[in-house]
């Protein structure tokens, strides 16, 4: 193949996907633009919504890679089978490591927003907010990445170009949709892990609810 036929079968591959994760990335700002009664809420909590998108794409970004090097070596099947070893033992590290930097990023964001004498809520509510949102998140983005470089691989198209903007655009709007239920959850929950500023808040949003 020349070069140029090259370049424009990665742009014939590359361009739907980038294209689905402008309209996610949108959807996701529409979604966050309506959580400004819930940040209000959880002070703190607008320094911990970059830090959770953002792993995100690592972490899951890294498993569609880990994914797609293997089909490339032929070290397992395009077909989501639940008996597959190789799958099982890659989807489980990357749920546990989607927890795990959910939870650090819950922890970075307090200590910042203390450091730096920013109203913030009890490390207990951060982590609690972010293990909830981690998990849900982690599922779907899971699911998602098999299905997407599975697909992709079995129609001729090389995982590697989609998997990042598949990522990109399922982290970002699911990511904020289970934030936005998690929030919810935890107020709903209480038990004073909140401030009185933060109880006002919480009362008017699940009031509104």
């Amino acid at each position: 193949m020349t070069v140029r036929e090259v370049a424009a079968r990665a742009y014939r591959e590359a361009l739907p996907a980038l294209g689905a994760s402008l309209v996610g990335g949108l959807l996701a700002g529409v979604v966050l633009g309506g959580m400004r009664a819930e940040l209000r809420a959880v002070p703190g909590l607008i320094v911990l919504v970059p830090a959770l998108l953002a792993t995100r794409g690592n972490v899951y970004g890294s498993f569609g890679a880990r994914l797609a090097t293997a089909l490339h070596q032929g070290l397992i099947e395009p077909r989501a089978r639940a008996g597959d070893p190789r799958l099982r033992s890659a989807v489980a590290a990357a749920l546990a490591n989607g927890l795990l930097v959910s939870v650090l990023a819950a922890v970075a964001a307090f200590l910042v927003s203390t450091l730096l004498g920013r109203p913030v809520v009890a490390l207990a509510t951060l982590v609690a907010i972010a293990a909830i949102a981690g998990v849900l998140t982690g599922a779907v983005l899971a699911a998602a990445v098999v299905l997407v470089v599975f697909a992709g691989y079995r129609r001729g198209y090389n995982p590697d170009t989609i998997v990042g903007p598949a990522v990109t655009t399922t982290g970002d709007v699911f990511g904020l949709l289970f934030l936005l239920f998690a929030v919810r959850v935890v107020l709903a929950l209480g038990n004073g892990l909140i401030g009185d500023a933060g109880r006002l808040a919480a009362g008017a949003v699940l009031g509104g609810m």
